[in-house]
């Protein structure tokens, strides 16, 4: 996969068929991006699950928020990734033993060797792309 160019029809595919995603980096501060992504997700149907070790326990948004995805006890379709990039491998690594068959990484967060990985394990990869800024771009109504 070419992660500098992605067709419309890779990015619409994914984001019309999955449902849940975990929000790795969800932030309860509302000025913070991954705080109005997650927003913006739960307007547009998806069930947005937080991810962040230091809010564990609290609720981020009316969800509960989680330590790490090995504490979800539900299926993950995609997880979107709000770390640096040099946590993205670490997070992958995560999003493949929950079986997640995507890991959308945000704007700025690339890492080929963990895009590949992933890859060698089935899941599709985005990197450098907002979920918020693509569904609209491509026309997807809420669900």
């Amino acid at each position: 996969m070419n992660h500098d160019d992605y067709p419309d029809a890779f990015l619409r595919d994914i984001l019309m068929e999955v449902r849940t995603i975990a929000i790795v980096g969800a932030s309860p501060r509302p000025a913070r991006s991954s705080h109005g992504v997650m927003r913006f997700l739960q307007r547009h149907g998806y069930r947005a699950i937080p991810i962040n070790p230091f809010a564990a326990g609290s609720e981020i948004l009316g969800e509960r928020v989680y330590s790490s995805l090995a504490d979800i006890r539900e299926p993950v379709d995609m997880v979107d990734v709000f770390r640096r990039s040099e946590a993205a491998g670490a997070v992958v690594d995560e999003a493949i033993a929950i079986g997640a068959k995507v890991v959308w990484m945000q704007l700025g967060v690339r890492d080929a060797a963990a895009a590949l990985q992933a890859e060698a394990k089935g899941l599709r990869v985005v990197m450098g792309r907002c979920p918020a800024i693509e569904i609209p771009r491509l026309g997807l109504a809420e669900r």
